[in-house]
């Protein structure tokens, strides 16, 4: 049970989304909503609009740092930022980003820093790109009682191997590599599957292909739900660098500059703070 201050009462704590609950997703025609989050205020709201999963991803590094790629984000700054969403959240399910090199070197090294993630910083799941190269690391996180969520077609962790932030699977060889992957996350035993970045009838085919929900971004709408960062959305990012398939519902952007220049001009004229805005006595 949690209180509720505000009212002096006691209601009954929210329901968490649950893995099982995800993976029992697929093929629904309700499709899963799938937001990024790196803090406790966005947290609650994209929780309180619905959003089932919200992932901490290390895309924090490109839309909150400001990095050029996710490269140089780290572990700890990903606990950091996912103990901040877990404060925030009531009832979605909280998965984490494994980092570049936190899970490629070694499956000892994987399992060891997705543990963190939920002991250290409170995530349900962990995520993770690669497909059959990473089928050992999948095995033993799972192993290990901690729920992966697989990650294939264009991996931002491995940009400067494919090229660029480009768009996966447009012939044959690739699509069936693409395929070959997906099947393969899903043996090793994740619970879910993010499909990026590939044309939308491989999505479908990928859907079609293994029995664990995919999730889509940038791959077509046949996917069992979609995900998108939150900044994207939003309209926090500069113009120009937000990919075609994202569809900008608000300009938070926008809305921020134009508080701030308000702010600044009635600090310069002097209208700021007035009356009532100062304590007196």
């Amino acid at each position: 049970m949690t209180t509720d201050r505000s009212a002096g009462t006691t209601a009954p704590a929210a329901r968490r989304v649950t893995v099982p609950e995800v993976r029992a997703a697929k093929g629904r025609a309700e499709p899963l909503a799938m937001l990024t989050a790196y803090d406790a205020p966005t947290a609650r709201l994209l929780d309180e609009a619905g959003v089932e999963i919200l992932l901490v991803g290390d895309s924090v590094g490109m839309v909150v740092a400001g990095l050029e790629s996710t490269l140089p984000v780290t572990l700890d700054e990903i606990v950091y930022h996912t103990r901040a969403v877990c404060r925030g959240r009531r009832r979605a399910l909280v998965v984490a980003d494994l980092p570049f090199l936190s899970y490629q070197a070694s499956v000892e090294a994987a399992v060891l820093n997705a543990g963190r993630l939920l002991k250290e910083a409170g995530a349900d799941a962990v995520k993770l790109e690669g497909g059959e190269a990473m089928v050992p690391q999948i095995r033993a996180i799972v192993a290990a009682g901690i729920p992966v969520m697989g990650h294939v077609g264009l991996a931002p962790q491995a940009v400067h191997a494919q090229g660029g932030y480009r768009v996966q699977g447009r012939d044959a060889a690739a699509r069936e590599a693409i395929l070959a992957d997906a099947r393969a996350v899903e043996r090793a035993g994740a619970f879910a599957l993010v499909v990026e970045g590939v044309p939308g009838s491989l999505g479908a085919e990928v859907t079609r292909a293994v029995g664990i929900p995919t999730i889509g971004i940038g791959a077509g709408p046949h996917c069992d739900g979609q995900v998108l960062v939150l900044h994207d959305l939003i309209g926090l990012v500069p113009e120009g660098r937000t990919p075609r398939f994202v569809r900008r519902y608000a300009d938070v952007g926008e809305a921020i500059r134009r508080a701030a220049a308000e702010y600044v001009a009635d600090v310069k004229a002097g209208r700021f703070p007035g009356p009532g805005e100062t304590y007196e006595g």
